[in-house]
C-alpha cells in the first residue's frame, strides 16, 4: 500500500513567520508533528512519501504512485485543504483525513473518503483493521482519550530538516482549566495525559541522531498542566540530556502560574527553555471573569511577566479584544499593557467562538454565531456578533496592531525587554545561519529599511548595555519586520512607518 502524506499550506499570518524565515534560508517554521506521528503508526512495510506544501508542491507523478493520501490539518489551513482534496479527486486517489479541522468541521468535507476523527491513536488502528478486512467505513470517531504513553516516535526521517527553522515535540495533552473560548478541553479533555520521560528522551535522541541541532517547540497547550511530573521527572532528564550537547533550545506554552515558582523557572532555563507563550488575554478583570480565565485574576500580570523575563525566559503573549465586558477603553489599555510589560511578540486577536466551547454554546443560544471560525488573526473577522459595535471593534483592533508594530513602539518594547531579560547562560557561538541573518538584517533593515534609524539605535544600545544579547536583538528586529509586513500587506495595505 503506497501512502502519500500531504501537509496543507498555512496562509501568510503573524505566526507563519514567512517574512522572517527568508533571513535564515528556511521555508517553514516546523514539520507537522501529527502527520509524521500518524506515519509512524502505519504498517512499517507500506512505502511512504511526505509532501509539505509549505515547502514544495505535490506532483502528478506522486499522486499516481499513491494508493491513499493522508491529510492532517488545523482550521487555519482550510483553504489549502480544499485544494488538496480537489487535486486528489481529480487524480482518482482516495483521501484519509484527520486532525483538529476535520474533528470539528467534518460535515464540510463530503469528498473525503475516510475521516479519522478525535485522536488517531484510537481511530487509526480501527480503520487499518477494517481496511485489511476490505470493509473500511467513512467516519471513525471516539469519545475516549488515548494513552499517549504508547504513542510512537514520529517518522522524522521523511522530513527534510534543512527546510525548517524548528521542530515540534509533545509531552502532554489536555488542560485542567476551562476558558470558555478555548476548544482544547473539547478536543483533548481536562485531565492532562503525559508521555513518559523515556519517550521524550528517545524522541530527542532520534532527532539528534538524524542531525537536528535547532530549537524545539513543545506543543502542549499548557506544559505545566501536570506540573509535578514535568518538574520532578522531565526537567531533570532534560537538564541531563543537554550535557555535552547544549545546542537545543526549547519553547513552550504555559499558564501565568509559572511566575509563582522561582525554582521551576530556574530549572526550565537550565534545561534550555528560553521562550514561553502565555495567554494573557486581557488586563480587564471583568472580561477575565466573563471568559472563566480565573487563574489570571487578582494578579499583577505586568509584574508576573517581568519576573519571568528576569528568570531568563522570554514571554510571548496572547491577547483578545471583543469580550462582552470590553469598552472602548480596552484598546489603549491593551497597548499600554503590552508596551509596559515588554512583551515583544504579542499576538492580538478578535474574540472567536470555536465549536464545542462553552462560548459557542452560549452565543448560539443568544443567536450570536455568524458562521465558521477562521483562526486567521489577520483577516479582522470574527464568527460572533459582539456587544460592541463591530466597526468600532475592528477599528480598535487595527489600532492596537498599528501602534504596537510601528517601528517606534516595537523597538521601544525590545529595549524594555532586553533591559529586564537575564538569560541563564550566554548565547551559543554564532553559526552560519546567525551570520546570514545579521548581514541580511543590515541590508533589509539597516540600509534599505525605513526603520533603519530605530534598527541602528537598537544595535548601538545593545552593544553598550547588553552585548551578550546582540544576536537576540537582531532576531527580534527581524521578527518586527515580519509583523509589519503582515500588517501592511493584509490589514492596512499601507505603511506603518508614518507612526515611527
Amino acid at each position: 500500500m503506497n501512502i502519500l502524506l500531504i501537509y496543507p499550506e498555512f496562509p501568510d499570518t503573524f505566526m507563519s513567520f514567512k517574512h522572517a524565515l527568508k533571513f535564515i534560508n528556511k521555508k517553514a517554521v516546523s514539520p507537522p508533528l501529527g502527520l509524521l506521528t500518524v506515519a509512524a503508526m502505519l504498517p512499517a512495510e507500506w512505502p511512504k512519501r511526505f509532501v509539505d506544501l509549505n515547502i514544495t508542491t505535490v506532483t502528478e507523478k506522486e499522486l499516481v504512485w499513491a494508493d491513499y493520501v493522508f491529510i492532517s490539518s488545523m482550521v487555519i489551513q482550510k483553504d489549502s485543504v480544499r485544494r488538496v482534496i480537489a487535486i486528489c479527486k481529480k487524480a482518482g486517489v482516495k483521501v484519509v483525513a484527520g486532525g483538529p479541522l476535520f474533528t470539528t468541521e467534518y460535515e464540510q468535507f463530503e469528498d473525503v473518503d475516510h475521516l479519522l476523527l478525535n485522536e488517531a491513536e484510537i481511530t487509526l488502528p480501527v480503520f487499518l483493521s477494517d481496511l485489511e478486512a476490505g470493509r473500511p467505513k467513512r467516519i471513525y470517531r471516539t469519545t475516549d482519550f488515548a494513552d499517549i504513553g504508547k504513542t510512537p516516535i514520529p517518522l522524522w526521517e521523511l522530513a527534510d530538516f534543512s527546510q525548517y527553522a524548528s521542530i515540534n515535540i509533545q509531552f502532554c495533552r489536555g488542560c485542567p482549566y476551562n476558558c470558555d473560548f478555548c476548544n482544547v478541553t473539547a478536543l483533548y479533555g481536562h485531565n492532562p495525559r503525559t508521555k513518559t520521560t523515556e519517550q521524550i528522551i528517545a524522541e530527542l535522541d532520534t532527532l539528534y541522531t538524524l542531525g537536528w541541532r535547532g530549537p524545539a517547540f513543545i506543543v502542549d497547550d499548557n506544559l505545566i498542566a501536570n506540573k509535578k511530573h514535568f518538574k520532578s521527572e522531565l526537567l531533570p532528564a532534560l537538564i541531563e540530556w543537554q550535557r555535552g550537547k547544549g545546542q537545543t533550545t526549547f519553547n513552550c506554552q504555559v499558564s501565568i502560574h509559572l511566575a509563582d515558582d522561582k525554582q521551576l523557572m530556574h530549572m526550565m532555563a537550565e534545561a534550555g527553555f528560553d521562550t514561553v507563550f502565555i495567554g494573557i488575554e486581557t488586563p480587564d478583570e471583568q472580561s477575565l471573569t466573563e471568559c472563566s480565565k480565573k487563574h489570571n485574576k487578582n494578579r499583577n500580570l505586568i509584574e508576573d511577566v517581568k519576573r519571568i523575563h528576569g528568570a531568563g525566559l522570554q514571554v510571548e503573549g496572547g491577547f483578545i479584544v471583543g469580550f462582552d465586558n470590553d469598552t472602548h477603553s480596552i484598546f489603549q489599555r491593551q497597548i499600554d499593557f503590552i508596551q509596559e510589560s515588554g512583551i515583544v511578540m504579542a499576538a492580538i486577536g478578535l474574540l472567536q467562538a470555536p465549536p464545542g466551547t462553552k462560548l459557542h454554546e452560549r452565543l448560539k443560544r443568544e443567536d450570536r454565531i455568524l458562521g465558521q471560525i477562521s483562526w486567521n488573526s489577520i483577516d479582522g473577522v470574527t464568527n460572533i456578533v459582539p456587544r460592541m459595535n463591530i466597526t468600532a471593534l475592528t477599528e480598535g483592533y487595527k489600532n492596537i496592531l498599528r501602534q504596537i508594530y510601528s517601528p517606534k513602539q516595537y523597538y521601544q518594547r525590545v529595549k524594555t525587554f532586553l533591559r529586564e531579560y537575564k538569560p541563564f547562560k550566554a548565547e551559543t557561538p554564532q553559526n552560519l545561519e546567525h551570520i546570514l541573518a545579521l548581514f541580511r538584517s543590515i541590508y533589509y533593515l539597516g540600509i534599505i529599511g525605513k526603520e533603519r534609524v530605530h534598527y541602528w539605535k537598537l544595535l548601538l544600545w545593545t552593544s553598550f548595555h547588553q552585548p551578550k544579547l546582540f544576536s537576540l536583538a537582531i532576531r527580534l528586529a527581524i521578527y518586527g519586520y515580519h509583523f509589519r509586513r503582515i500588517c501592511e500587506l493584509y490589514i492596512f495595505k499601507t505603511s506603518l512607518y508614518h507612526q515611527s
